[in-house]
């Protein structure tokens, strides 16, 4: 008997042991997270306070995520990876964000402007195509891992794309990164220059009403919060890229439409809460820091391939403003603004935050994102294809 209670007792301690064992990586995250959280709100402040931009919290994101990492990894020889979760819920808080500053927006009269968008989008799929061939003949990489890094598709997804098909994760997310990070700092000040002391009023106060404390607005906010969690959670379950985005901008878009079609809402109008739109940014900008403070060391050759490529790339995204200020009525910002490289959400938040043309913005990055994600089976099956042949050949 007293055997039996001895084994029952090994096996409750040994149960006990690797569940707290499985729930410390957990733990860790949500410390590193916390961490970041914490010295990214300060820094936001600062940046506002010294007239950044709108998005000025993203850079304090970048800032500290990038930060934290590095002091893990020096101090405490603790490497964690990017929470891509973190980066989910930062879109679909942004997501939901822009929907509800565009729920008064017309889309419907864009519709004529469809063409347009996926002519744009063809031709920037097309030019990183060639720009991942070009990469991969000089850098002597694969041709999937190559278009794998220089095709604007985000990092996280682009990357775990890689760790599947057993090719070069930390070359793919360098690339990417470099990308992200470049379009995220260069975009805002370009449009900075553009629009002079209007981006400074544009810019998202810190001294008045962060959050609604109306009890109407609370209990709105909780339901679109939780239409937006479910959001994510079918994003991350069923690996949809950029689904927690997409989903939550159209909640944010449609949610005050619904409320206005039931009959017992009355004129109840959820507005968007700043508060909300400073951690989804936070959220972003910590996890493209992480990126950067997870980086091993990498050899001055493929740093300086993997900035040619993002160079070409941006280069790309300029002809492609060109192309559309010849194909349409748009001026030049908003066009730069539609076509640059990814960073679709922090993109859009620019052009939330100088009032520029928010619908024409969205809805290019939209049908990009619906185009490249509905692609991907596609292109990854040809890469691939492609890829075999060349290894035949050699």
């Amino acid at each position: 008997m007293s055997q039996i209670v001895s084994f029952i007792a090994h096996k409750e301690e040994s149960s006990h042991q690797s569940l707290t064992v499985a729930q410390k990586p957990i733990v860790r995250q949500l410390i590193v997270l916390a961490l970041e959280m914490l010295l990214a709100l300060p820094l936001g402040i600062g940046l506002v306070k010294f007239h950044i931009g709108g998005i000025a919290w993203i850079f304090a994101g970048i800032a500290a995520g990038t930060v934290i990492l590095q002091g893990c990894r020096i101090f405490y020889q603790y490497t964690p990876k990017p929470n891509r979760t973190a980066r989910k819920v930062g879109m679909g808080l942004v997501g939901l964000t822009v929907g509800l500053s565009n729920s008064n927006s017309n889309f419907f009269n864009l519709a004529s402007g469809i063409p347009i968008f996926i002519v744009l989008t063809l031709f920037l799929l097309l030019c990183g195509s060639c720009i991942g061939y070009f990469y991969s003949r000089f850098s002597k990489t694969n041709l999937l891992t190559a278009m794998l890094a220089t095709v604007p598709g985000g990092v996280g997804v682009m990357s775990s794309i890689a760790a599947d098909y057993n090719k070069n994760v930390t070359l793919v997310a360098l690339v990417q990164a470099i990308r992200v990070t470049s379009v995220v700092l260069l975009i805002p000040f370009i449009a900075r220059s553009a629009v002079g002391n209007y981006w400074n009023s544009a810019t998202l106060p810190i001294k008045y009403t962060l959050l609604s404390l109306e009890r109407s607005q609370l209990e709105l906010l909780f339901v679109a919060l939780l239409l937006t969690a479910l959001i994510v959670y079918l994003a991350i379950a069923f690996k949809i890229p950029a689904g927690d985005f997409f989903g939550a901008l159209l909640i944010g878009i449609a949610f005050n439409s619904l409320l206005h079609c039931l009959p017992f809402m009355g004129e109840m109008h959820l507005s968007p809460q700043p508060l909300i739109n400073i951690v989804g940014q936070m959220l972003l900008g910590i996890t493209i820091g992480e990126y950067w403070g997870e980086k091993p060391a990498f050899g001055k050759r493929t740093v300086g391939y993997a900035l040619i490529s993002v160079v070409l790339t941006l280069v790309a995204g300029a002809i492609a403003a060109i192309l559309a200020m010849h194909l349409t009525s748009w001026d030049w910002l908003t066009c730069l603004l539609v076509t640059a490289p990814g960073g679709s959400a922090e993109m859009i938040l620019v052009s939330l935050s100088l009032d520029h043309n928010v619908e024409i913005v969205t809805t290019g990055h939209l049908v990009r994102l619906i185009a490249i994600n509905s692609s991907l089976p596609v292109w990854l099956y040809l890469f691939r294809r492609l890829d075999n042949q060349m290894k035949s050949e050699v």
